[in-house]
């Protein structure tokens, strides 16, 4: 679930000192039994996990898995979503002390933490024996090699949000196939006095990103096994491309320029501002929790495959997910893995969380089953959205690699795109400026180049 509203830089200081092979984490086994709790402790006896987890039934979650457990018990606080946990989560990993048992991690997050030695390898704990229950993607994003730092939950696989409406209103036959097939459209409804097709927004990095390795960029290879080294390829004609693609695009008045995530771009998303909307599987729930797809524009929203560079040569790609990862402080790690691996993982969180749009699983169990593929999804007026484009585009996706230093990336890329909006820079020479950036503030952390 992706609940990222804006990036501030995470203190990333003690990655210079892991890089030196000094940890960061620590293992406070001293610290006393969990006892604020926002749930209810049915087995008093049982050994306790502290967890910070921010889903929005996570309440449901827990009940379920306490209920079912007599052996171990979580205990439940929501430590903030996204960022404000990360922050949080940072500040105890340096102080060696306060962190949880167990933390819910978004995946393109989870390497930060690892090369700080504050998550613990799950593979010694059987994690590999839900393997199975995952996509080969989503299992290569919680891995390094052999060692497994985080238990999937869900996922965002990535479509295309259109307004059926709109479309019609302005002979869009068809929603487009290739990004080509976007930006003939987007001429047409400007030209016809519609509205803008999309948004170029930056403070959705995750999004470009995304992009950029759909179209064949891979900005960062990395492996925690080699700690010490890292390749960055940002200003490669891929990511040029694209930064230029959409660059072009807001220039030209095609698409917006606005932030997402905001009232405003909630107003015009119910307002019909925007005849599109890129985005994942769990914009859907996003979206109606956040009042759109009633009243007026209800019924008037559709899915489709995202467009693609190469429609010859189809990408998927994944904005969002998050994972369960167990800290190095926890108190009793093989009960913390036994939570880990079996919380939002029954039967009963699962079709809750679907069921009402929370998550998108990523659990193969729900992805083959009869009632998640054949649901009707009322956002979409009764489209069979997973079926149709979700589940395929889940199981299409072959996973991510991420860098150490993912908040900071992402900081610079919001940068740039905002400086292509402003007109300040083309896309091509953003990608240059944030290649030299990224390969300087890696230099300054202790990492060798390659």
């Amino acid at each position: 679930m992706r609940f990222r509203k804006s990036f501030s830089v995470m203190t990333t200081g003690c990655l210079a000192v892991v890089l030196g092979l000094s940890a960061c984490g620590g293992d406070d086994a001293t610290q006393a039994k969990p006892t604020n709790c926002t749930n209810k402790i049915v087995h008093e006896d049982a050994a306790r996990v502290l967890v910070w987890a921010w889903y929005p039934n996570m309440a449901k979650v827990v009940d379920n898995f306490n209920n079912g457990h007599t052996d171990v018990q979580v205990c439940w606080t929501n430590a903030g979503q996204g960022q404000p946990e990360y922050e949080k989560f940072q500040t105890a990993i340096s102080a060696k002390k306060g962190a949880p048992d167990v933390i819910m991690l978004e995946a393109d997050q989870l390497v930060g933490f690892e090369i700080q030695g504050a998550l613990v390898d799950l593979s010694q704990f059987g994690a590999n024996d839900v393997k199975q229950n995952f996509s080969d993607g989503a299992w290569k994003d919680v891995s390094q090699g052999a060692a497994v730092y985080a238990i999937p939950v869900d996922g965002g696989p990535m479509a295309l949000i259109y307004r059926t409406d709109v479309f019609e209103k302005y002979g869009i036959t068809a929603p487009p196939k290739t990004w080509a097939e976007y930006a003939e459209a987007a001429a047409k409804v400007k030209a016809a006095g519609g509205p803008v097709f999309g948004d170029f927004g930056s403070n959705v990095p995750a999004v470009t990103t995304a992009l950029m390795i759909q179209k064949g960029a891979q900005p960062f290879v990395y492996d925690l096994a080699d700690k010490q080294n890292i390749t960055v390829k940002l200003d490669d004609q891929a990511t040029k491309d694209v930064l230029n693609y959409w660059g072009d695009l807001a220039a030209k008045g095609l698409v917006g320029k606005e932030d997402q995530f905001t009232t405003d771009y909630i107003t015009g998303m119910v307002g019909g501002k925007y005849a599109t909307y890129v985005s994942a599987a769990w914009a859907p729930g996003y979206l109606s929790g956040a009042g759109v797809g009633s009243g007026n524009e209800k019924g008037k929203f559709a899915v489709a495959p995202l467009p693609q560079w190469d429609a010859a040569n189809p990408v998927s790609v994944n904005w969002g997910g998050s994972a369960f990862a167990v800290t190095n402080q926890a108190r009793d790690k093989k009960a913390a893995a036994t939570v880990a691996i079996g919380l939002y993982a029954d039967e009963a969180s699962l079709t809750d969380g679907w069921k009402t749009q929370t998550i998108f699983p990523l659990n193969q169990n729900v992805l083959k089953s009869d009632a998640f593929v054949n649901a009707r999804t009322e956002f979409f007026n009764g489209q069979t959205a997973n079926k149709d484009i979700y589940v395929p585009a889940e199981n299409a996706y072959k996973g991510a690699v991420y860098s150490p230093f993912t908040v900071y990336y992402y900081a610079q890329l919001q940068a740039q795109i905002v400086k292509i909006n402003a007109g300040q820079t083309t896309g091509a020479q953003a990608a240059t400026d944030l290649h030299n950036q990224i390969v300087q503030y890696a230099k300054s952390q202790g990492f060798t180049v390659r």
